[in-house]
């Protein structure tokens, strides 16, 4: 935690823009932070110590002047309120107004204006302190001479490009990665979090659809348990039909009414009552 005199001087979010108005060109540049975020409201659903920022200003004082922002495509925090003091959003992220706490993650996606990710904003996120640099490039990474998707690790203050995908991040808890995944009716390729054990976590629509096959398959269960108990009945009351037949015919080679019962499993009185009914 830093000491807050450090910053008594600083303005405070209300005194500082929360937008540059800069339209993206790119729809995953959107999509893709959101659809991370709605994803870790599902996993976090009952953490409060974490905020995930989508195209919002980070304000520090690394660099040259704090009041000039740089603007991630999506940003984790873990350490932090979800919301601000009074249950106030954030406008955007002043890292003097948060203790200090830098984000641990922060997401580029790169679009068809090059936006210098691997450059001046590589060096500004290696300065701030930011531990993991996650680039995702799937349409221009030949035109940059990079990978799709790269992740960086600060090892001794520098970058350095890290291997594995899903990637494990065990200071965050979870692990991050591509995927082929059904959205909104559209199979694309997403980025989405994963588990220790590289299992993707599921969104919301998935999991309801989850759910539905899940309550359409034990209907089906019950059913089929249903028609297997009629089954049996059935096969229980024609066995039984059998037996009864059989009465008759071993009285007529002259077997006792306890000897039928005890060949045929059937109570003294079952078999003396179908022999009066006979």
């Amino acid at each position: 935690m830093v000491s807050i005199d450090l910053y008594k001087n600083l303005p405070t979010s209300d005194e500082l823009p929360d937008s540059d108005d800069t339209p993206v060109d790119n729809e995953d540049q959107n999509f893709l932070p959101n659809y991370l975020l709605f994803l870790l409201a599902i996993i976090w659903k009952d953490r409060n110590d974490w905020y995930f920022g989508v195209d919002m200003g980070i304000y520090h004082t690394s660099g040259e002047n704090p009041r000039v922002p740089v603007i991630p495509d999506g940003f984790l925090t873990v350490g932090v309120n979800r919301r601000r003091p009074g249950n106030k959003s954030r406008k955007s992220y002043v890292v003097w107004e948060e203790g200090g706490m830098v984000p641990q993650l922060v997401l580029e996606v790169v679009s068809w204006t090059p936006g210098n990710e691997y450059e001046s904003k590589m060096a500004i996120y290696e300065k701030l302190g930011v531990l993991y640099y996650v680039i995702y490039n799937p349409e221009y990474y030949q035109r940059d001479r990079h990978q799709p998707f790269e992740i960086y690790r600060q090892i001794d203050g520098k970058y350095q490009l890290q291997s594995g995908e899903p990637y494990w991040l065990p200071e965050i808890g979870l692990g991050i990665g591509r995927t082929q995944a059904t959205v909104g009716g559209i199979d694309r390729e997403i980025l989405s979090w994963f588990d220790q054990y590289g299992r993707r976590y599921l969104s919301a629509e998935e999991l309801a659809q989850q759910a539905q096959l899940e309550a359409q398959q034990a209907q089906l269960e019950a059913q089929q348990a249903q028609l297997e108990a009629q089954q049996a009945q059935l096969e229980a009351q024609k066995e039984r039909q059998a037996r009864l037949a059989a009465i008759a015919q071993l009285d007529n080679i002259g077997l006792t009414a306890e000897q039928i019962s005890v060949a045929l499993g059937l109570s003294i009185n079952e078999v003396r009552q179908q022999l009066e009914e006979s």
